[in-house]
């Protein structure tokens, strides 16, 4: 059986939605999406977004209006092992929906943005931290593996994003934020896009101001992340570049089991 996996930033679900969002999701027609950055909650969506035809559908939406938030759209009804990390300062900010189904356990994260000021990067990485320790603690205590897929609002290294000399004093290229990444492969999970693909020029983010995306002057800050264990199952990771709608752009895999 394939299993098809995708997670997209999409700026505002309500937004998107009105940029051909659902019809997009109808043609795709994957197994599991996550989405981040929903900025809504359930009740303010039409029932067709809120529970898209043909799935099951989660929602973490932040107590602040209009801000951060997860959705997840998925075949099967998975069994949801949470909403939180277990600190009321990241839960308040809903950024986190975990579901385990049969193979593996998918973790859909929308991880802060430490640009803004100092206090949001200090609470960027104490996300990270913590987050760490709840994967750690998911894996000992359901004994299947993990998926991690979202916005992690950090590109890991110079091919990652078009201009590295330039960012480097930047939140979301900081050598603390990249060597977070590096103690999750050390920890023993997977970059997919790079496990099949080493080169640069491939990103998933491009800033809406300056109308980067057409010059391809982007970051790649959105990922999959597969346990170790799951590597004979991956056959595909990609990017879907040239879906539109969010400065963020799809990213997916595929798993056979």
């Amino acid at each position: 059986m394939k299993y098809s996996l995708y997670s997209w930033n999409v700026n505002g679900i309500r937004a998107i939605e009105k940029k051909g969002f659902l019809d997009w999701l109808k043609k795709e027609d994957p197994y599991f999406l996550g989405v981040q950055e929903t900025k809504a909650r359930p009740e303010q969506l039409f029932p067709e977004l809120k529970d898209p035809a043909g799935y099951f559908s989660y929602w973490n939406s932040a107590k602040k209006k209009g801000y951060s938030g997860v959705g997840s759209f998925c075949k099967e009804e998975g069994q949801i092992i949470s909403y939180s990390i277990g600190k009321d300062e990241f839960d308040n900010e809903g950024r986190v929906i975990v579901s385990e189904f049969e193979h593996f356990i998918v973790l859909n994260v929308y991880f802060p943005n430490g640009r803004s000021r100092s206090e949001r990067l200090n609470y960027k990485l104490e996300f990270y931290k913590t987050f760490l320790n709840f994967m750690g603690c998911l894996k000992k205590n359901r004994k299947k593996p993990l998926i991690l897929c979202g916005d992690l609002n950090t590109a890991h290294k110079e091919m990652d994003l078009s201009r590295p000399k330039e960012n480097e004093s930047v939140s979301g290229f900081l050598p603390v934020e990249r060597s977070w990444i590096d103690d999750l492969l050390l920890w023993g999970m997977i970059d997919s896009f790079r496990f099949f693909n080493n080169e640069p020029g491939h990103y998933t983010w491009w800033d809406y101001k300056t109308r980067a995306r057409e010059r391809n002057v982007g970051w790649r800050l959105d990922y999959f992340f597969i346990d170790k264990d799951l590597l004979t199952n991956l056959k595909k990771a990609f990017i879907l570049k040239n879906v539109f709608g969010s400065d963020h752009c799809p990213v997916g895999i595929v798993l056979e089991f």
